[in-house]
């Protein structure tokens, strides 16, 4: 019994420990360490919502059982949410589900729809259950460019016509974790035409969709018509409502796929605490000024981010949407790939980031940056980013980092 089980074999080491380990140890040495690593958001659950748990909680029947599902008032208020933002009408009965998060959506419904020898099309880089719940319940994974233009559409053309089986489902993830970028309807347009021509699923993850900073405002891929054919979307309240904990999400759409997921569910779990459920009304149809709060928090820490770094000669692109700054890793530092500059740069200017490797392996090159500290942190954090880059350090560091790799 000395042989690893098969499902953990097929589990790659987990790319972000060797950085926690190093932040840990750093902490328990007492030193200052600003973490931009994890997308934790820092901002409390705003009032109105605490309130509603509170009021929830204290009455006794809300401690039993809950429908694993999600209560008929939190489905029509997510039903709500997207006639409003969208324009989009949805059946609460069997269109929409509640999740414990949209993480634990994507991977139970990965392992309703999938099995071995099924091949799901996967962006890459991409936020690490896309893949990683589709490898847990048995199916091969195919990269493809997370790029919404021709070359994904290009790329998911010749993905069919050289896969054998056909693919199943492809994941989507726009606004992206962790690149940001947006897609607009026109590209949705033509990705649905393409899965109702091959009978490809769509699964769309909208985790971000309240997070943006300019005219462009994300739109949900079930905005184009027929999309309901081949498409499910999910969603959370995580980013959106400051409720990370919580563990509150949504999928939308396909009936089918709704009904796959919501079997599976019914076997694993009871659905979330009926009291955050309750509450996750009030987020849903309350005020809704808390979510532009957000937008302008996020914002104004992005500038200052995106400026500093540049200040300190590391040229990023400006994310559009999301809360995450996707940075190529400086030109004499890529040789050592994200693992390794992460180290470093946790070492050197003490500050921990995600290395890109961690979001497949066409992202070692880059690492993400999330923006859950204050400005002030930030600015920390960036004193400890241009002393690194523009220190005497910087080449002895390089060198002693590629002797380790070696």
């Amino acid at each position: 019994m000395t042989e690893e089980f098969h499902r953990i074999r097929r589990l790659p080491p987990y790319v972000f420990a060797e950085v926690n380990q190093a932040k840990a140890k750093a902490r328990a040495a007492a030193e200052d360490i600003v973490d931009l690593g994890m997308g934790n958001p820092d901002s409390p659950t705003p009032p109105h919502i605490v309130a509603k748990l509170i009021e929830a909680v204290q009455n006794p029947d809300t401690h039993g059982y809950s429908a694993s599902k999600g209560i008929p008032g939190l489905r029509r208020a997510l039903a709500g949410y997207y006639q409003r933002r969208f324009g989009v009408e949805l059946n609460p009965e069997n269109e929409v589900v509640a999740t414990l998060g949209s993480k634990e959506g994507l991977a139970n419904l990965a392992s309703a729809i999938s099995s071995p020898g099924d091949t799901i099309l996967v962006p890459n880089p991409s936020y690490p259950i896309h893949q990683f719940g589709f490898i847990i319940a048995g199916a091969s994974v195919r990269s493809i460019p997370h790029t919404p233009d021709e070359r994904m559409l290009e790329a998911l053309d010749r993905a069919v016509r050289h896969s054998v089986p056909k693919p199943t489902a492809l994941i989507v993830n726009f606004p992206s974790n962790p690149t940001g970028l947006m897609a607009d309807l026109d590209f949705y347009r033509e990705l649905v035409a393409f899965a109702r021509k091959h009978e490809i699923y769509i699964l769309s993850d909208l985790a971000y969709a309240e997070l943006y900073y300019g005219d462009r405002v994300p739109p949900s891929i079930l905005q184009v018509p027929g999309a309901k054919d081949v498409a499910v979307e999910f969603t959370s309240m995580s980013k959106t409502y400051n409720m990370a904990g919580w563990r509150m999400g949504f999928a939308a759409g396909n009936p089918k796929l709704i009904a796959a997921l919501t079997r599976v569910k019914s076997y694993l779990d009871y659905g979330a605490f009926t009291p955050i459920q309750v509450a996750s009304v009030a987020a849903l149809n309350g005020p809704q000024d808390c979510i532009e709060e957000m937008r302008k928090l996020y914002k104004e820490r992005r500038d200052v981010l995106v400026r500093g770094l540049k200040q300190a000669g590391w040229d990023v692109p400006v994310p559009e949407a999301g809360m995450f700054v996707w940075a190529e890793i400086p030109e004499r530092f890529r040789g050592l790939g994200s693992v390794e500059f992460s180290k470093l740069l946790l070492a050197r200017g003490r500050v921990a980031v995600a290395p890109g490797l961690g979001f497949g392996e066409h992202g070692d090159t880059h690492v993400r940056i999330a923006m859950v500290e204050n400005t002030q942190r930030i600015r920390q954090a960036l004193r400890g980013i241009r002393g690194f880059l523009q220190g005497d350090n910087a080449g002895p560091a390089i060198e002693a980092a590629e002797g380790v790799k070696a």
